[in-house]
Protein backbone atom coordinates (compact mmCIF):
# COMPACT_ATOMS: atom_id res chain seq x y z
CA UNK A 1 0.00 0.00 0.00
CA UNK A 2 1.29 3.46 -0.93
CA UNK A 3 1.92 5.60 2.15
CA UNK A 4 -0.57 8.45 2.33
CA UNK A 5 1.15 11.85 2.56
CA UNK A 6 -0.45 14.13 5.18
CA UNK A 7 0.45 17.80 5.54
CA UNK A 8 -0.29 18.89 9.11
CA UNK A 9 -1.13 22.60 8.99
CA UNK A 10 -0.22 24.35 12.23
CA UNK A 11 1.04 27.61 13.69
CA UNK A 12 -0.29 30.35 11.46
CA UNK A 13 -0.48 34.01 12.42
CA UNK A 14 -3.60 34.41 14.60
CA UNK A 15 -3.56 35.03 18.35
CA UNK A 16 -4.04 31.28 18.72
CA UNK A 17 -0.70 30.37 17.11
CA UNK A 18 0.70 28.80 20.34
CA UNK A 19 -2.43 26.65 20.72
CA UNK A 20 -2.16 25.51 17.11
CA UNK A 21 1.48 24.49 17.52
CA UNK A 22 0.59 22.64 20.72
CA UNK A 23 -2.13 20.79 18.79
CA UNK A 24 -0.28 20.22 15.55
CA UNK A 25 2.90 18.61 16.82
CA UNK A 26 1.23 15.81 18.83
CA UNK A 27 -1.07 15.17 15.86
CA UNK A 28 1.91 14.92 13.50
CA UNK A 29 3.70 12.56 15.90
CA UNK A 30 0.65 10.32 16.25
CA UNK A 31 0.00 10.21 12.50
CA UNK A 32 3.63 9.24 11.87
CA UNK A 33 3.22 6.49 14.46
CA UNK A 34 0.10 5.31 12.62
CA UNK A 35 2.11 4.87 9.40
CA UNK A 36 1.40 8.06 7.47
CA UNK A 37 4.08 10.13 5.77
CA UNK A 38 3.79 13.47 7.51
CA UNK A 39 5.03 16.95 6.64
CA UNK A 40 4.68 19.63 9.28
CA UNK A 41 3.69 22.96 7.70
CA UNK A 42 4.03 26.11 9.81
CA UNK A 43 1.49 28.16 7.89
CA UNK A 44 2.52 31.56 6.54
CA UNK A 45 1.08 33.81 3.81
CA UNK A 46 2.70 31.62 1.13
CA UNK A 47 0.81 28.49 2.22
CA UNK A 48 -0.84 28.03 -1.19
CA UNK A 49 2.50 27.84 -3.01
CA UNK A 50 3.99 25.62 -0.28
CA UNK A 51 1.13 23.15 -0.56
CA UNK A 52 1.21 23.38 -4.36
CA UNK A 53 4.80 22.13 -4.27
CA UNK A 54 4.23 19.52 -1.53
CA UNK A 55 1.14 18.03 -3.22
CA UNK A 56 -0.03 16.10 -0.12
CA UNK A 57 -2.83 13.57 -0.33
CA UNK A 58 -4.54 15.17 2.67
CA UNK A 59 -4.22 18.38 4.69
CA UNK A 60 -4.79 17.84 8.40
CA UNK A 61 -5.98 21.22 9.64
CA UNK A 62 -4.58 21.90 13.13
CA UNK A 63 -4.90 25.68 12.79
CA UNK A 64 -6.96 27.73 15.25
CA UNK A 65 -8.45 31.19 15.14
CA UNK A 66 -8.94 33.58 12.20
CA UNK A 67 -7.63 32.31 8.85
CA UNK A 68 -7.39 28.74 10.19
CA UNK A 69 -10.97 28.03 11.22
CA UNK A 70 -13.04 30.80 9.63
CA UNK A 71 -13.30 29.34 6.12
CA UNK A 72 -10.19 31.05 4.70
CA UNK A 73 -7.71 28.17 4.68
CA UNK A 74 -10.60 25.88 3.74
CA UNK A 75 -11.18 27.98 0.61
CA UNK A 76 -7.50 27.77 -0.31
CA UNK A 77 -7.59 23.98 0.07
CA UNK A 78 -10.72 23.80 -2.09
CA UNK A 79 -8.99 25.87 -4.77
CA UNK A 80 -5.94 23.58 -4.62
CA UNK A 81 -8.20 20.49 -4.62
CA UNK A 82 -6.46 19.06 -1.55
CA UNK A 83 -8.79 16.97 0.65
CA UNK A 84 -8.83 18.33 4.21
CA UNK A 85 -10.12 17.49 7.68
CA UNK A 86 -12.80 19.16 9.81
CA UNK A 87 -15.53 21.43 8.45
CA UNK A 88 -15.76 23.15 5.10
CA UNK A 89 -15.83 26.80 4.05
CA UNK A 90 -19.42 27.69 4.98
CA UNK A 91 -19.67 25.82 8.28
CA UNK A 92 -16.26 27.11 9.39
CA UNK A 93 -17.15 30.73 8.63
CA UNK A 94 -20.57 30.37 10.22
CA UNK A 95 -19.35 28.74 13.44
CA UNK A 96 -16.59 31.34 13.84
CA UNK A 97 -19.14 34.16 13.81
CA UNK A 98 -20.90 33.85 17.16
CA UNK A 99 -23.85 36.01 16.13
CA UNK A 100 -24.66 34.04 12.98
CA UNK A 101 -24.02 30.66 14.60
CA UNK A 102 -26.37 31.54 17.45
CA UNK A 103 -29.03 32.63 14.93
CA UNK A 104 -28.83 29.30 13.06
CA UNK A 105 -28.80 27.28 16.29
CA UNK A 106 -31.87 29.12 17.62
CA UNK A 107 -33.75 28.50 14.36
CA UNK A 108 -32.99 24.78 14.76
CA UNK A 109 -34.62 24.76 18.20
CA UNK A 110 -31.39 24.84 20.20
CA UNK A 111 -31.67 26.93 23.40
CA UNK A 112 -29.34 29.95 23.43
CA UNK A 113 -28.85 32.89 25.80
CA UNK A 114 -30.28 36.31 24.98
CA UNK A 115 -27.62 38.48 23.36
CA UNK A 116 -27.01 41.63 21.35
CA UNK A 117 -24.18 42.56 19.00
CA UNK A 118 -22.69 46.03 19.41
CA UNK A 119 -19.75 48.22 18.53
CA UNK A 120 -17.53 48.18 21.60
CA UNK A 121 -17.26 51.99 21.58
CA UNK A 122 -21.03 52.35 21.94
CA UNK A 123 -21.14 50.56 25.29
CA UNK A 124 -19.92 53.69 27.10
CA UNK A 125 -20.71 54.14 30.79
CA UNK A 126 -24.11 52.41 30.88
CA UNK A 127 -24.64 48.66 31.04
CA UNK A 128 -25.89 47.37 27.66
CA UNK A 129 -28.01 44.81 29.53
CA UNK A 130 -28.79 44.04 33.15
CA UNK A 131 -25.80 42.38 34.87
CA UNK A 132 -24.61 39.71 35.06
CA UNK A 133 -23.59 39.44 31.43
CA UNK A 134 -20.65 38.41 29.28
CA UNK A 135 -18.87 40.48 26.63
CA UNK A 136 -17.00 38.50 23.99
CA UNK A 137 -15.49 39.18 20.56
CA UNK A 138 -17.77 38.03 17.74
CA UNK A 139 -15.01 36.11 15.92
CA UNK A 140 -12.34 34.85 18.31
CA UNK A 141 -11.69 31.46 19.89
CA UNK A 142 -9.99 30.04 23.00
CA UNK A 143 -11.89 32.50 25.23
CA UNK A 144 -9.70 35.40 24.06
CA UNK A 145 -11.26 38.72 25.05
CA UNK A 146 -14.07 37.22 27.15
CA UNK A 147 -15.08 39.53 30.03
CA UNK A 148 -17.64 38.58 32.68
CA UNK A 149 -19.56 41.48 34.25
CA UNK A 150 -20.87 40.57 37.70
CA UNK A 151 -24.19 41.58 39.24
CA UNK A 152 -22.67 44.17 41.57
CA UNK A 153 -20.47 45.86 38.96
CA UNK A 154 -21.41 49.55 38.69
CA UNK A 155 -20.12 50.20 35.16
CA UNK A 156 -19.25 48.24 32.01
CA UNK A 157 -15.64 47.00 31.95
CA UNK A 158 -13.32 49.79 30.83
CA UNK A 159 -11.03 47.43 28.87
CA UNK A 160 -13.75 47.01 26.20
CA UNK A 161 -13.50 50.62 25.01
CA UNK A 162 -9.78 51.10 25.59
CA UNK A 163 -6.89 51.13 23.13
CA UNK A 164 -5.61 47.91 24.77
CA UNK A 165 -8.51 45.91 23.31
CA UNK A 166 -7.14 43.72 20.48
CA UNK A 167 -10.15 41.72 19.39
CA UNK A 168 -12.02 43.92 16.93
CA UNK A 169 -14.71 46.56 17.35
CA UNK A 170 -17.75 44.28 17.14
CA UNK A 171 -18.60 42.42 20.34
CA UNK A 172 -21.43 40.24 21.58
CA UNK A 173 -23.08 41.07 24.89
CA UNK A 174 -24.75 37.91 26.21
CA UNK A 175 -26.74 37.06 29.33
CA UNK A 176 -24.52 35.28 31.82
CA UNK A 177 -25.80 31.77 32.47
CA UNK A 178 -25.09 30.46 35.95
CA UNK A 179 -24.15 26.86 36.42
CA UNK A 180 -21.83 24.15 35.21
CA UNK A 181 -19.70 24.01 32.06
CA UNK A 182 -20.45 20.96 29.91
CA UNK A 183 -19.09 19.93 26.54
CA UNK A 184 -19.85 17.21 24.01
CA UNK A 185 -17.94 16.18 20.90
CA UNK A 186 -19.40 14.89 17.65
CA UNK A 187 -17.46 12.47 15.45
CA UNK A 188 -19.06 12.07 12.05
CA UNK A 189 -22.73 11.65 12.87
CA UNK A 190 -22.29 10.30 16.39
CA UNK A 191 -22.34 12.35 19.60
CA UNK A 192 -19.66 11.15 22.00
CA UNK A 193 -19.80 11.49 25.78
CA UNK A 194 -20.38 14.57 27.92
CA UNK A 195 -17.58 16.12 29.99
CA UNK A 196 -17.99 18.59 32.82
CA UNK A 197 -15.19 21.16 32.87
CA UNK A 198 -14.29 22.39 36.32
CA UNK A 199 -11.84 25.34 36.19
CA UNK A 200 -9.20 25.19 38.93
CA UNK A 201 -8.33 28.63 40.30
CA UNK A 202 -10.25 30.41 37.53
CA UNK A 203 -13.70 31.98 37.50
CA UNK A 204 -14.56 30.40 34.15
CA UNK A 205 -13.05 28.20 31.42
CA UNK A 206 -10.59 30.81 30.13
CA UNK A 207 -7.40 30.41 28.08
CA UNK A 208 -5.23 29.31 31.01
CA UNK A 209 -7.75 26.81 32.33
CA UNK A 210 -7.94 25.33 28.81
CA UNK A 211 -4.27 25.09 27.96
CA UNK A 212 -2.18 25.30 31.15
CA UNK A 213 -1.66 21.91 32.77
CA UNK A 214 -3.73 21.70 35.93
CA UNK A 215 -5.87 24.67 34.89
CA UNK A 216 -9.05 22.61 34.83
CA UNK A 217 -10.45 19.26 35.89
CA UNK A 218 -12.37 17.14 33.39
CA UNK A 219 -15.17 14.98 34.80
CA UNK A 220 -15.90 12.28 32.20
CA UNK A 221 -18.60 11.13 32.14
CA UNK A 222 -20.20 14.21 33.65
CA UNK A 223 -22.10 13.53 36.88
CA UNK A 224 -25.49 14.66 35.67
CA UNK A 225 -28.83 12.92 35.24
CA UNK A 226 -29.24 10.54 32.28
CA UNK A 227 -31.92 12.89 30.93
CA UNK A 228 -29.59 15.92 30.85
CA UNK A 229 -26.70 13.77 29.56
CA UNK A 230 -28.77 12.60 26.59
CA UNK A 231 -30.17 16.09 26.04
CA UNK A 232 -26.64 17.51 25.73
CA UNK A 233 -25.71 14.78 23.23
CA UNK A 234 -28.84 15.45 21.18
CA UNK A 235 -28.23 19.21 21.11
CA UNK A 236 -24.53 18.80 20.19
CA UNK A 237 -25.43 16.61 17.22
CA UNK A 238 -28.24 18.98 16.21
CA UNK A 239 -25.84 21.97 16.29
CA UNK A 240 -23.21 20.04 14.30
CA UNK A 241 -25.78 19.24 11.62
CA UNK A 242 -27.58 22.63 11.59
CA UNK A 243 -24.35 24.56 11.06
CA UNK A 244 -23.16 22.00 8.51
CA UNK A 245 -20.07 20.73 10.35
CA UNK A 246 -18.05 17.77 9.12
CA UNK A 247 -15.54 15.46 10.77
CA UNK A 248 -15.09 16.35 14.42
CA UNK A 249 -16.70 19.27 16.28
CA UNK A 250 -17.31 20.11 19.93
CA UNK A 251 -20.24 22.03 21.40
CA UNK A 252 -20.05 23.88 24.72
CA UNK A 253 -22.98 24.33 27.10
CA UNK A 254 -23.96 25.88 30.43
CA UNK A 255 -26.22 23.88 32.73
CA UNK A 256 -27.95 25.70 35.60
CA UNK A 257 -29.11 23.09 38.12
CA UNK A 258 -29.37 25.42 41.12
CA UNK A 259 -33.14 25.05 41.41
CA UNK A 260 -33.87 21.75 39.65
CA UNK A 261 -32.01 18.68 38.41
CA UNK A 262 -33.65 19.24 35.03
CA UNK A 263 -32.62 22.90 35.02
CA UNK A 264 -31.70 25.25 32.20
CA UNK A 265 -29.38 23.99 29.43
CA UNK A 266 -27.93 26.67 27.15
CA UNK A 267 -25.80 26.06 24.05
CA UNK A 268 -22.88 28.47 23.84
CA UNK A 269 -21.02 27.65 20.62
CA UNK A 270 -19.66 24.95 18.36
CA UNK A 271 -15.92 24.57 17.84
CA UNK A 272 -15.10 23.33 14.33
CA UNK A 273 -11.37 23.13 15.16
CA UNK A 274 -11.32 21.75 18.72
CA UNK A 275 -7.93 21.59 20.40
CA UNK A 276 -5.78 18.49 20.10
CA UNK A 277 -3.27 19.28 22.85
CA UNK A 278 -2.37 16.83 25.65
CA UNK A 279 -5.02 18.52 27.87
CA UNK A 280 -7.70 18.72 25.18
CA UNK A 281 -11.24 17.47 25.54
CA UNK A 282 -11.94 15.78 22.20
CA UNK A 283 -9.12 13.19 22.47
CA UNK A 284 -10.40 12.36 25.97
CA UNK A 285 -13.97 12.02 24.74
CA UNK A 286 -12.85 9.84 21.82
CA UNK A 287 -10.81 7.60 24.13
CA UNK A 288 -13.82 7.26 26.43
CA UNK A 289 -15.75 6.04 23.36
CA UNK A 290 -13.02 3.48 22.60
CA UNK A 291 -10.88 5.37 20.06
CA UNK A 292 -7.20 5.90 20.79
CA UNK A 293 -5.60 9.22 19.82
CA UNK A 294 -3.99 7.62 16.75
CA UNK A 295 -7.30 5.98 15.77
CA UNK A 296 -9.15 9.30 16.09
CA UNK A 297 -6.62 11.10 13.89
CA UNK A 298 -6.53 8.27 11.35
CA UNK A 299 -10.32 8.40 11.12
CA UNK A 300 -10.12 12.15 10.49
CA UNK A 301 -7.51 11.68 7.74
CA UNK A 302 -9.58 8.99 6.03
CA UNK A 303 -12.70 11.18 6.37
CA UNK A 304 -10.96 14.14 4.67
CA UNK A 305 -12.42 15.49 1.44
CA UNK A 306 -13.09 18.61 -0.55
CA UNK A 307 -16.52 20.22 -0.85
CA UNK A 308 -17.19 19.77 2.86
Amino acid sequence: MVQKHVAVLMGGFSSERPVSLASGNPCADALEGAGYRVTRVDVARDVASVLGELKPNVAFNALHGPFGEDGTIQGILEYLEIPYTHSGVLASALAMNKEQAKRVAKSAGIPVAEAKVMNRHSIGQAHPMKPPYVVKPVSEGSSFGVVIVKEDQAHPPQIIGSSDWRYGDIVMVERFVHGRELTCAVMGDIALGVTEIIPVGHSFYDFDSKYVEGGSKHELPAKISPFIYQKIQTLALKAHQAIGCRGVSRSDFRYDDRHSENGEVIWLEVNTQPGMTPTSLVPELAEHAGHSFAELLSWMVEDASCLR
